[in-house]
């Protein structure tokens, strides 16, 4: 596996870890405040072939809490 990928992989895994702690009884929320956020912005441009051709993230509905 490519650094990269390793590097997204990881990282993703480390955000659904944090989310399943997360839902735990007695989570540390102010650990869970900290984290996530790093997590999130640590999160490198996914590798070439995981989304497909011409995909574009900003493109789709409008959510609750979305708004221009």
């Amino acid at each position: 596996m490519c650094p990269d990928c390793e590097d997204f992989a990881r990282t993703v895994v480390m955000l659904g870890q944090l989310a399943l702690y997360a839902d735990m009884t007695g989570a540390d929320q102010d650990f869970i405040d900290t984290v996530a956020p790093c997590l999130a912005a640590s999160l490198p441009e996914p590798p070439p072939g995981i989304f497909p051709p011409g995909y574009d993230p900003n493109d789709g509905p409008e959510y609750p809490g979305q708004g221009s």
